[in-house]
């Protein structure tokens, strides 16, 4: 058995030697397919991993709320807008205020993103968040300062903390405590400046470099008293305590929605799901190229192996002549399509990889390696020579043997 196997193995080898430009053009559906794969596959890891180093770093007692029933979407490449995600959030300042009366919680912070124009000396550019949240959202996500202060309820509501990049596009400086500024044609003056994060990644789904962050009593006043909180963040006491903490939060937000889990209640791993409609978009495209990849790939392994069928039918016939089954006929041909699709599938993993590198240098990010990513490749490999191998492997062992010998190449 061990034997025929080889000889199947060098078989496989010889045919593939015999035609490769053929070859090569039968595999360059899966390596295709097999590369746009690793590539969401390394790219949505890298992303995860950010924010899971993230978590980890505060403490991993973090809990989030978000609107909308749990989904397990497609994983995220960069800023993620959570804003556009959801036509109208259910979550309430009700809400807030009963989670911040929770046994074991030590601080909440509601987010609430808006849009509109940031003025000062210069114009900010138009996708610069304006951050509706409370002090808490320093302690919670360890937001740091470059000078001056964060929000405070003993400061003037017409008041802002400037990321770094914002403070720099508006007044062309980072030390903007003090200045003027409009949103939404409103004023505001700026309290503090936040040292540079450098990374748009992160669970709070807002580039702080970029942003404008008021209160929440200015925030409303400014979107005309409509509250659209988009996630609403909680520290527990200790991370011993955080089971307890997200099984409070789901009964009493429950409760308060009389019913109806129209919310998301995500921690430790859950939190790094990404929700970047952008990267739903490259990921969408992406997947599609792979589906694609992988069924013409699939469909060229098939034709290409009845192509060969064809070719080698007089073989087929000495080899049943000399006593070769029609399990061994098979296993030669599907061999032959596994060697094809298992090809394809190395170079189409080494490509993923290329790929998800060259577009990580324009991201914040590297794209993880792991072992799993691999395995997937791997397997559909496997899976697509099985698949795509069968039906021609069948048809040559079906072939009757006679007339196979009358058959002249």
């Amino acid at each position: 058995m061990r034997l025929l196997l080889i000889n199947h193995i060098q078989n496989a080898k010889q045919s593939l030697q015999s035609s490769r430009a053929r070859s090569i053009l039968t595999m360059l559906g899966v390596t295709i397919g097999v590369a746009s794969i690793t590539a969401i596959l390394a790219l949505s890891g890298g992303t995860n991993t950010i924010i899971s180093e993230q978590i980890n770093i505060l403490g991993g007692n973090i809990i989030i709320v978000r609107p909308g029933a749990a989904f397990n979407p497609t994983p995220s490449i960069t800023q993620a807008q959570l804003y556009d995600n959801y036509a109208t959030s259910t979550l309430t300042e009700a809400d807030v205020t009963q989670l911040e009366k929770t046994p074991n919680v030590q601080a909440v912070s509601p987010i609430m993103v808006l849009s509109g124009t940031i003025k000062a000396d210069s114009t900010a550019p138009i996708n610069s968040p304006v951050v509706v949240t409370t002090p808490q959202l320093a302690e919670i996500s360890n937001l740091k300062l470059r000078t001056g202060q964060f929000l405070d309820n003993s400061l003037d509501q017409n008041t802002v903390v400037v990321g770094t990049q914002l403070s720099i596009n508006i007044f062309g400086t980072e030390s903007s405590i003090g200045s003027n500024l409009s949103i939404r044609g409103k004023p505001f003056v700026v309290v503090g400046v936040l040292k540079r994060i450098n990374n748009p990644i992160n669970y709070n789904a807002v580039d702080f470099d970029n942003a404008a962050i008021i209160n929440f009593a200015a925030g409303k006043k400014l979107n005309n008293d409509v509250v659209q909180i988009q996630q609403i963040n909680i520290k527990a006491d200790s991370i011993d305590n955080l089971k307890s903490v997200v099984a409070a939060t789901n009964k009493i937000i429950t409760t308060s929605h009389n019913g109806e889990k129209d919310f998301s209640v995500l921690s430790g791993d859950q939190i790094s799901q990404p929700t970047s409609h952008f990267f739903y978009t490259i990921a969408g495209v992406m997947t599609a190229i792979a589906a694609i990849s992988l069924l013409v790939g699939g469909i060229g392994i098939m034709n290409i192996m009845l192509v060969t069928v064809a070719e080698r039918t007089r073989e087929i016939g000495i080899r049943k002549a000399l006593g070769a089954s029609n399990i061994d006929i098979s296993w030669q041909f599907l061999i032959e399509s596994l060697a094809i699709s298992i090809i394809g599938g190395v170079f189409g993993y080494i490509g993923g990889y290329i790929l998800a590198f060259s577009v990580s240098d324009l991201l914040s990010f590297d794209p993880v390696i792991n072992w799993q990513i691999a395995v997937v490749a791997f397997l559909i490999s496997i899976m697509m020579g099985l698949l795509f191998g069968l039906y021609p492997a069948i048809r040559a062992a079906r072939k009757d043997p006679i007339e196979s010998l009358n058959r002249h190449n």
